[in-house]
């Protein structure tokens, strides 16, 4: 991640403005109610729910205990997607081993690289369903995952708890003095969800088109590359270069089928 320089960073209150908290498919609706009550003890203020089994309701006014300005103007989503397409980073919350591991951080690291990158655009942090979290394919929007330390021995950890727990961290680390943070004085935005949704898009075109990738024998490829280039965290610039890249190999390609 490309730090930051201390003197030229954004207030706390304004870092957090940049950062939304998103849950997936939430089923209880004391739990959308507690979380909201957790971000406002944290200062965060942006929920956003992603079809959310029961919202609004009496229980989630009940469970919020004062912070209604938060339910009020939570935005509802149909997908992941919709919810992160205009961020540059995201980070999803799981406790699940994968069969392709993804780049992990502990939470204190991890709400450093969420400060870091509120100074670019628009950050998420996602907590999946409670009874199975989030799936393979909702991964593939997140830069990386977070995991909250708890006892082997009993390591269920309620979604409103986990979420008070990384607002806390990104609260202390919105306020620290970080002294060897460095800044490149021309900074280049990092690449929005949707821009590296498009980007994959013309990778797996172009890798199609120059006989490297057979789409109906995909086995894992494409998500080794997107969390390859999930981890690496692309910005606009590096983004073009590798599409002007695509589009050459294409030429190439269909030129030599003539």
């Amino acid at each position: 991640m490309k730090g930051t320089d201390n003197n030229n960073r954004l207030p706390a209150e304004k870092i957090v403005d940049k950062i939304r908290i998103v849950m997936v498919e939430t089923t209880h609706p004391g739990n959308i109610g507690a979380a909201a009550r957790a971000m406002k003890t944290m200062g965060h203020k942006r929920l956003y729910l992603v079809k959310p089994k029961v919202f609004p309701s009496a229980e989630v006014t009940a469970r919020a205990a004062g912070a209604d300005d938060i339910l009020a103007n939570a935005v509802v989503c149909n997908s992941l997607q919709e919810a992160v397409k205009d961020c540059v980073l995201v980070v999803a919350t799981s406790a699940r081993q994968r069969s392709i591991p993804w780049q992990n951080h502990g939470p204190r690291e991890c709400a450093g690289r969420i400060i870091d990158a509120a100074e670019s655009g628009q950050v998420a942090l996602v907590f999946g369903r409670e009874s199975s979290g989030l799936d393979n394919d909702e991964l593939e929007f997140c830069n990386s995952v977070v995991q909250i330390p708890t006892n082997p021995q009993f390591s269920s950890l309620n979604v409103a708890s986990a979420i008070q727990i990384l607002c806390y961290e990104i609260m202390q680390a919105a306020n620290e003095t970080i002294e060897d943070a460095s800044r490149e004085e021309n900074k280049i935005p990092l690449a929005s969800t949707e821009q590296m949704r498009l980007f994959y898009e013309h990778l797996e075109q172009c890798m199609t088109e120059i006989g490297f990738y057979d789409p109906g024998k995909p086995r894992r490829l494409m998500r080794r590359l997107k969390r390859l280039f999930n981890r690496v965290q692309l910005d606009q610039n590096e983004i073009n270069i590798l599409r002007g890249f695509f589009v050459a190999a294409q030429d190439a390609a269909r030129k030599n089928k003539k």
